[in-house]
C-alpha cells in the first residue's frame, strides 16, 4: 500500500514538475517577437517559432506583434465590419472661426521598436489615440470651418501625422505613424440643416457671380470692338480733315504767291474760275449794263428748256 501510494506521489510530482518547467515553452508568430525577461529584466529577443526559456520566476516573456498594421479609432468605433458608432465626446472640435465640426479620424501605426514599446509605456496603443486626438484638435483650431469641410482636410491630416509622429519620438516608445485619415468630417448633427442652407447660399452666390463674369466676359469684348471702331473712325476722319486743311492751306498759299506776282490776272482768274464753278448751277443771271439797268436771264429759257 505504501508503495503504491509513493508511486502515485512521484508521478504526480513528475507530472508537476513537467507541466512547471512546460511553462517556459512558447511560441511566436510570423509577425511577431518574443521579449524575454530574466528575473523581471529584458535580457534578449527571439524570432518567429517554437522556443523554450527558463520558468517563471526566473524568466517570462512577452509577445509582440511588429508587422501588423494597428490603428486606433477617433469619434467613433466600429461594432462590426461595415456597422459603426459615433463618440461625440470625442468627434465634436471647435474651429478657428468658432464654429464646431464633427471629426471622424483613424490614426495608422506600427512598433518600431518592440522593447521600447512593450516597456516603456504602461499603455502605448491609448498613447498614440490622445497624442493623435490632441493633435488634430490643435490643427483643426487653426483652420476656419470652410476650411477643414473642403480644400484643408488632406492637409490636416498630414500636419497630424508629422505632429504625432514627433511627440511619440519624443515619448521614445518605439511607434512608427504610418498614416492618419480623416474619414467624416461634418457640421454637427443639430445643425445640419442650417449649414447645408448656409451651403446652398454660398452655391447660389458663386452662381451668379459666374453668370455675371461671363455675362461681362461677353459684352466687354464687343463694346470694346465699338469703342475701337469709333476711335479708328474719329482718326480717320481728323486725318482727313487735316489732309484736307493742309491741301486748301498750300493751295492758298500758292494763290498768294501769285496774286504777289501779278495781282490784276489773279485776281481776274479767281473771278473766271469762280464763275466757271457757279454759272452752270444758276437758273437765272442778273447783269448791270453801263446805264444801271438790271437784266434776268433765265438760262432754261436761253438753252430751251422749260422752267417750273
Amino acid at each position: 500500500m505504501n508503495t503504491k501510494k509513493s508511486t502515485i506521489l512521484i508521478t504526480i510530482l513528475i507530472v508537476l514538475v513537467v507541466i512547471y518547467f512546460g511553462t517556459g515553452v512558447y511560441q511566436v508568430g510570423p509577425s511577431e517577437v518574443a521579449l524575454i525577461k530574466t528575473f523581471g529584466k529584458y535580457s534578449h529577443t527571439t524570432g518567429p517559432g517554437i522556443h523554450a526559456h527558463a520558468p517563471y520566476p526566473f524568466q517570462s516573456h512577452v509577445i509582440v506583434d511588429v508587422q501588423t498594421v494597428r490603428k486606433q479609432e477617433i469619434g467613433f468605433r466600429t461594432v462590426k465590419p461595415g456597422e459603426y458608432t459615433t463618440k461625440e465626446e470625442e468627434a465634436l472640435a471647435l474651429t478657428e472661426d468658432g464654429n464646431i465640426v464633427s471629426v471622424e479620424a483613424v490614426v495608422q501605426f506600427r512598433v518600431s521598436d518592440p522593447i521600447k514599446f512593450a516597456f516603456r509605456v504602461d499603455n502605448p496603443e491609448a498613447l498614440v489615440k490622445f497624442t493623435t486626438e490632441s493633435a488634430l484638435r490643435e490643427r483643426i483650431a487653426r483652420r476656419t470651418v470652410d476650411e477643414i469641410l473642403t480644400a484643408e482636410r488632406d492637409t490636416v491630416s498630414s500636419e497630424v501625422r508629422e505632429i504625432v509622429q514627433k511627440l511619440l519620438d519624443s515619448y521614445d516608445v518605439g511607434i512608427h505613424v504610418i498614416n492618419v485619415l480623416l474619414q467624416e468630417v461634418v457640421p454637427p448633427a443639430p445643425v445640419i440643416s442650417a449649414f447645408d442652407d448656409v451651403n446652398n447660399a454660398k452655391q447660389d452666390k458663386e452662381r451668379y457671380i459666374n453668370e455675371a463674369l461671363k455675362y461681362a466676359n461677353n459684352l466687354i469684348p464687343k463694346v470694346e470692338g465699338e469703342a475701337k471702331k469709333i476711335i479708328l473712325e474719329a482718326e480717320a476722319y481728323a486725318q482727313e480733315k487735316i489732309l484736307q486743311a493742309t491741301g486748301e492751306t498750300q493751295r492758298f498759299l500758292s494763290i498768294l504767291n501769285e496774286y504777289r506776282k501779278a495781282p490784276k490776272i489773279t485776281e481776274t482768274r479767281l473771278r473766271i474760275e469762280t464763275l466757271e464753278q457757279v454759272l452752270p448751277k444758276a437758273k437765272t443771271i442778273i447783269t448791270l449794263d453801263d446805264s444801271q439797268k438790271i437784266t434776268f436771264l433765265n438760262l432754261d429759257n436761253l438753252l430751251g428748256g422749260g422752267s417750273k
